[in-house]
């Protein structure tokens, strides 16, 4: 077969046009597509870019809600209720004197006793063994004393008959001298031994209840009061009691000696103790902002005790007084604060004074009125001009 058979024929010029055509066409329907794609892809993440901006911004937002404060008690009642502790004015811890063993003792905890009451024992063998050393020193320097005296006496009728000098003489006299102020030193280390041997029997300062007890027969004490003796016995007065109140500062310019104080305790409901305020410390600690005060109570048969929680009445108003609850506080380094928020959303922190805390909810003297929109549970990280949405809190949460 000849090879010119198998040659393809040259397309005409119309078939080169018409694949032209085609060609052009698919491209463009392939560009058509394709741009379509982009575009709808493009669209997607701008929706989810918005979406996700939006949700950004939405818990990146504070929300809180707020409350006003109300009026406090002090506006209308002439008392105010304060708790203070009963203490004993006269309560001590009482301690040996000198190292022993206890012999015994005569009283536990609750026994009442008087003043001079033999409360225990002690014995005190070291002690004893030091006394007779210190008289058999005495004795030692007395003779001494009497030898240098009797030399001396010698020595002055040597001198008369000129065998002696004088310095001789001075110097035996100077014995004397030295003798005799060593014999007052011994006689008083015997003196202060024997005082302590009268330590040995523990006695009551005052009339009072024993209120503890440490000791046990056969117990080695050890003398003074120091951080590893332990007191015998605790001593307490039942029949002078005294109340201690801190009084907070706003009521401290009306605190007066001698206004009666009205007592009571929960523990006995309607059994009330007048007492009379003593004394205050004048100064108001910088630490609780509170006035130290004491009242004197009546003597025995008042229902109260030494340590008692009690509540104290006190003929005190502070005038005008916000109350608010109190987990409205914000406490910072530069002070107490409580966070309002305007109409706008705007959050300002308002340096107040603190006045009595009454559980859950606490007196504010001064650094908000009665219009504030102050914010309930506020964020710690709560900071000025911080934007909030705000809304006013239920009846029963403010509550």
């Amino acid at each position: 077969m000849a090879q010119d058979d198998f040659q393809i024929p040259e397309p005409t010029p119309q078939e080169r046009r018409r694949a032209l055509r085609i060609g052009a066409f698919a491209l463009l329907v392939i560009g058509v597509v394709l741009g379509a794609g982009s575009l709808r892809v493009l669209a997607v993440r701008s929706a989810q870019a918005e979406s996700l901006r939006q949700s950004t911004a939405t818990q990146q937002q504070t929300y809180v809600v707020w409350t006003r404060a109300k009026p406090g008690a002090g506006d209308t009642s002439a008392q105010v209720q304060l708790p203070g502790t009963v203490i004993a004015v006269q309560d001590v811890a009482i301690y040996a004197r000198s190292n022993g063993f206890v012999r015994k003792w005569t009283h536990d905890i609750g026994s009442r006793v008087r003043k001079g009451e033999v409360l225990a024992e002690i014995e005190t063998p070291e002690l004893e063994r030091q006394i007779e050393q210190a008289r058999a020193n005495v004795r030692q320097a007395t003779v001494t004393l009497d030898l240098a005296r009797s030399s001396l006496a010698r020595w002055q009728q040597l001198r008369k008959d000129a065998l002696v000098t004088e310095q001789e003489v001075e110097e035996r006299r100077a014995a004397v001298d030295q003798q005799g102020a060593a014999l007052s030193s011994l006689q008083a280390e015997q003196a202060r031994l024997e005082s302590l041997r009268a330590f040995d029997t523990i006695v009551a300062p005052f009339n009072g209840v024993v209120t503890r007890r440490n000791i046990e027969v056969g117990r080695l004490v050890n003398a003074g009061a120091g951080t590893t003796d332990q007191a015998l016995f605790q001593l307490t007065s039942t029949d002078n009691l005294k109340l201690v109140v801190n009084v907070p500062q706003v009521y401290s310019a009306q605190v007066r000696n001698g206004m009666t104080v009205e007592v009571t305790q929960a523990e006995r409901p309607g059994v009330k103790v007048l007492g009379k305020l003593a004394r205050n410390s004048n100064a108001v600690d910088a630490a609780t902002r509170t006035l130290l005060v004491e009242v004197a109570l009546p003597g025995g048969g008042n229902a109260l005790l030494p340590g008692s929680y009690v509540q104290a009445r006190l003929p005190l108003q502070a005038g005008k007084l916000l109350t608010v609850p109190a987990n409205t506080l914000l406490f910072r380094a530069e002070g107490p604060r409580i966070a309002a928020v305007d109409a706008q959303g705007k959050v300002a922190l308002h340096p107040v004074t603190l006045g009595r805390d009454l559980g859950k909810t606490v007196e504010i003297t001064g650094g908000i009125t009665g219009e504030d929109h102050i914010v309930l549970n506020p964020p710690d990280a709560l900071n000025d001009g911080d934007q909030v949405q705000a809304r006013e809190a239920a009846p029963a949460a403010a509550k």
